[in-house]
């Protein structure tokens, strides 16, 4: 992997607040970011707003605002939640910028030798603002299944990408890894989508139904759709095409998205970069839905988990430690208040916040806060390093954890206070105790050094706390929090 690499997240449409879905877009990104730069790489990390499109439309003129304003007013909501989540993000791109819309209009332009003129009549849906075939509407009984509405028939004449032109292309850098789709599950399920070819994409709509969107080079009657333009940010908030710095950064080498929208991802923009005659991501990295209870996020069930709440009430290490924890990274994942409650006061307050307290304590009481000189004990952490390498988060992550875990059964075992009798009438325990303690507040650097692209904030203070030789007993890291469930230390009622 070279010095300079390069880290893109999906751009939400700006016409809601965001979502857990969003939230985990900026975590996994800022994870894999934070690593990387650990070692000393130079890492562009991608974010914005897709601002175009009907949908934007219509929610403006609900709102009583021209689009422009309306996306204005909307766009710093992500803003806002990134930096909450401590997203360390290096650019931000909002399509209605003017850079982007030029840089999509000359898109357009180098891409005309793919680009025919076809009329179209067929199922539609607002919300994915994706056409689809009889086939999915007739399998799905004419409802979208993502945003519960039926699909509406339309006929009109657009301009299509000839997508089928780079079919062996696409099919190829998949099957070759030249382009990584993880999980491996999700590529063999785009392969067998594609099975007949990657179909032709509508890539404009006529005016009169689209009218807020990057206009068509030469054809004033025609807008572009928001798929073509949306997908283009990728270079575009690099520099894409007249700053010469993105050829540094290009070809990106992840791009996180959630499963909705991989078939965007692997088969037009694919088609877009060929067309370009540009190099195709390194990898795709697909996450999963988080469910609450089993159940999927709805507004009209009212199980909907706003991430600013949990940032908000427990800290935003508490809010990164389960979502990057306890949701597969690759996988659909499950999130109910008594789970995180659980993991905030059994796993950080206990496993990790008492222990490291109990050290600094310990060193403090003992040992006058001075940390005895040990030889740094390297523990292996080969397992935790491939999984980051391999984007498998969450099992990195128990892989810290064995290490807290094993700190915390080390202490439990050779009772640094019982050799702390002893000290006094005997200079090898006294030396044994020093050992002990120097073995545990190294041992925590350590777990520091592995916790930084996780929970950056708990890192550096577990750093600050066992700095220059010196233990710095702080307030608890994880205070215990019962918000949501019952507080097992409450006196119980009695009748």
């Amino acid at each position: 992997m070279g010095k300079q690499l390069y880290i893109t997240t999906a751009i939400p449409y700006a016409n809601a607040k965001p979502h857990i879905g969003n939230a985990m877009d900026y975590l996994l990104a800022d994870i894999w970011a934070r690593y990387w730069r650990q070692t000393g790489r130079q890492v562009r990390f991608s974010v914005g707003t897709d601002e175009h499109g009907n949908k934007i439309a219509a929610k403006a003129q609900e709102a009583g605002l021209d689009p422009q304003a309306y996306v204005d007013s909307m766009y710093g909501n992500f803003e806002t939640m990134m930096k909450a989540l401590g997203a360390s993000y290096t650019d931000f791109v909002r399509t209605t910028d003017a850079h982007h819309r030029g840089a999509v209009q000359y898109i357009w332009q180098q891409l005309e030798p793919h680009i025919y003129k076809h009329a179209y009549e067929g199922w539609y849906c607002v919300g994915c603002e994706a056409f689809v075939t009889d086939k999915e509407a007739e399998v799905n009984n004419d409802v979208c299944p993502d945003h519960h509405q039926p699909y509406q028939r339309l006929s009109e004449e657009n301009y299509y990408l000839r997508a089928s032109d780079f079919t062996a292309q696409i099919r190829e850098a998949i099957e070759s890894g030249k382009m990584e789709i993880l999980p491996e599950y999700r590529k063999r399920e785009f392969l067998e989508l594609i099975r007949d070819g990657v179909q032709d994409v509508s890539i404009s709509r006529p005016r009169r139904n689209l009218t807020w969107g990057v206009g068509v080079p030469g054809d004033d009657s025609q807008v572009m759709y928001v798929w073509l333009d949306a997908l283009a940010n990728y270079l575009t908030v690099i520099g894409y095409p007249d700053r010469p710095e993105w050829r540094e950064f290009w070809p990106a080498n992840v791009q996180v998205i959630g499963k909705d929208i991989l078939r965007f991802h692997a088969g037009i923009w694919p088609a877009m970069l060929l067309g370009l005659d540009l190099p195709l991501p390194k990898r795709l990295l697909v996450h999963g839905h988080v469910n609450v209870g089993g159940a999927k996020m709805s507004k009209t069930i009212g199980n909907v988990i706003d991430p600013m709440e949990i940032i908000q009430g427990y800290g935003v290490d508490a809010f990164r430690y389960f979502f990057a924890r306890h949701i597969p990274t690759m996988d659909d994942g499950d999130f109910t208040w008594e789970r995180f409650e659980a993991s905030y006061n059994g796993e950080l307050a206990n496993d990790l916040g008492n222990l490291i307290q109990r050290v600094a304590g310990m060193i403090t009481r003992y040992q006058a806060g001075v940390i005895g000189d040990v030889q740094d004990t390297e523990h292996d952490m080969g397992a935790y390093h491939t999984a980051m390498e391999h984007c498998q988060f969450d099992r990195a992550f128990d892989e810290i954890w064995n290490s807290v875990r094993a700190l915390n059964q080390y202490i439990d075992q050779v009772k640094p206070w019982e050799v702390a009798k002893k000290r006094d009438h005997d200079t090898e325990a006294a030396e044994h105790l020093a050992e002990i303690l120097g073995y545990a507040a190294n041992t925590l650097r350590q777990i520091a050094d592995l916790l930084t692209p996780f929970l950056p904030d708990t890192a550096a203070n577990i750093h600050a706390i066992f700095a220059d030789g010196v233990a710095h007993p702080s307030e608890p890291l994880f205070p215990r929090i019962y918000l949501h469930t019952p507080d097992p230390r409450a006196p119980k009622e009695t009748k």
